[in-house]
């Protein structure tokens, strides 16, 4: 979402901080291409002039212009400001108030938003991460086969959904979602409402008076990223007529500029909450402002990336991988394992983005034909060879390699490149495994000549780490595995 106004950006920074001293016309000059970079990002006109603004007042002074780094500085005030227009003074702007027993939650939209997807995703992360029994409605009569959507979904992922029947209004189904939720002991219960492909009067007097029925603790605007300022005109829109409280941005895994969502904060005044990251059931984050930050200069993404790992690795297999690592031990097994863990983790693309200074490799990683497509191709590899030669690596002659890369339909060529990598990887492991896990969170930068977390990135993500005994072995040590290069297309 993101990518096009991370490459101007870091551009913009990497002139700057290569420069030993800073004039303000050097400033200025350089804050004149952020603006531009933001617009071209369809960020709306007020909220860029408004943001280089406030970063020129900050960054003219005599404390960044003669500080010993001047470039950094700038970045940090930059950064520190996108934070301000993505979270305003909110700490903590993903919390839901679920305060009272049971809590209702209106979601709001246009269709094709993606309401009644999210509104199931929503349910899920409140059952599985918050522990809460959640009870979902859809008062959709207009749409055909919208209860039923919601229904079918709600068996997906083993969350109730309300009885549907037929006949009733949307302000019946509300009393009776709230009725249903009240006897039966439920914590949350969501309330989908109708759509239409614009904003029109019916649609918002019927919102109107589900809203005066159910008192919502928490009104979610879900609105589709995809569709630039049209998203923050609907936000406005709904704001003033119903009143929200939050914004749940879905599609942000896709190639829009993402212009509303930095618009979106500073222009409604409400916080995003949530956004979706694609189809699945389970593909939806918490919006964290000073991630996103990161993410669009290029610093990376620690703590998100821990927690991607802190998800998809029990703590066993972890505490095995780390005491297997720390003696030296890494055969074929082990280099699957972690190739299948960083597909489960969104594959490379999903990895790069959170890892420190590889924003900037993107584009040699995809000139290269760097994408799922190779850890595939290694894992198949993998999966050719016997149990022995898996366990001792050591044994693939000549011979065996015809035999293992035709087993495979690759060439012995590629074979030799996953070996090469392995035994990288395996030196590698050697070094991680004696770093412990603070050595390891701070070698995640170093290693691709990015830039090193901070302090409290690494304190953060140690905090994430306390529940995995074993660190976060699925990330090879600290992402990508080395050697990958030689992966790419055939030439």
């Amino acid at each position: 979402m993101f990518e096009n106004l991370s490459e101007r950006l870091g551009g913009v920074f990497d002139r700057l901080t290569k420069q030993g001293a800073l004039s303000e016309d050097d400033v200025k000059t350089a804050l004149r291409e952020v603006r531009v970079a933001l617009l071209e990002a369809d960020v709306s006109l007020p909220v860029a002039r408004d943001f280089t603004k406030a970063v020129q007042k900050k960054a003219t002074g005599a404390a960044v212009t003669k500080s010993v780094t001047p470039g950094q500085q700038v970045v940090k005030i930059v950064h520190d400001e996108l934070v301000q227009v993505l979270a305003g003074d909110d700490p903590n702007p993903g919390a839901l108030k679920i305060d009272t027993i049971p809590a209702p939650i209106l979601m709001v939209g246009l269709q094709g938003s993606g309401k009644t997807t999210t509104t199931a995703k929503l349910a899920k992360r409140l059952t599985e991460k918050n522990g809460k029994r959640v009870l979902m409605a859809s008062l959709d009569t207009n749409r055909p086969a919208a209860m039923e959507q919601l229904a079918i979904l709600g068996n997906q992922i083993g969350v109730d959904t309300l009885p549907i029947v037929k006949g009733e209004s949307a302000v019946q189904i509300a009393k009776r979602a709230k009725q249903q939720a009240t006897l039966a002991g439920y914590d949350v219960y969501l309330l989908d409402t109708a759509g239409r492909l614009s904003i029109d009067e019916e649609l918002m007097t019927q919102v109107e008076q589900v809203r005066d029925v159910a008192n919502p603790r928490e009104t979610l605007l879900v609105v589709d990223g995809l569709t630039g300022q049209d998203a923050v005109h609907t936000a406005e829109n709904f704001d003033q007529r119903i009143g929200i409280s939050g914004v749940v941005l879905t599609r942000m895994d896709g190639d829009g500029r993402g212009g509303a969502a930095l618009s979106m904060r500073a222009v409604t005044g409400k916080p995003i909450k949530f956004v979706g990251l694609g189809e699945k059931v389970d593909a939806l984050e918490e919006f964290h402002p000073s991630r996103v930050a990161g993410r669009i200069l290029g610093m990376g993404d620690i703590v998100s990336l821990v927690e991607k790992a802190q998800e998809t690795l029990e703590a066993e297999q972890a505490e095995r991988m780390m005491k297997r690592f720390q003696k030296g031990q890494f055969n074929m097994n082990d280099l699957k394992n972690q190739l299948e863990q960083m597909m489960k983790m969104g594959g490379m693309e999903g990895v790069m983005g959170m890892m420190p200074g590889m924003g900037k490799y993107k584009k040699q990683v995809d000139a290269a034909g760097l994408d799922d497509k190779v850890l595939k191709r290694q894992i198949a590899l993998i999966q050719s060879m016997t149990k022995k030669e898996r366990a001792n690596p050591q044994l693939l002659q000549a011979s065996r390699k015809k035999r293992i890369a035709a087993g495979a339909g690759m060439e012995v060529s590629e074979l030799n490149k996953l070996l090469k990598m392995h035994r990288q990887m395996a030196d590698m492991m050697k070094k991680m495994g004696k770093m412990g896990k603070k050595g390891m969170l701070k070698n995640l930068g170093g290693m691709f000549g990015g830039k090193q977390p901070s302090e409290a990135e690494i304190a953060a993500a140690q905090q994430k780490l306390g529940s995995m005994p074993g660190g976060m072995p699925g990330l090879g040590g600290g992402g990508l595995p080395p050697g990958l290069s030689g992966f790419g297309k055939k030439k």
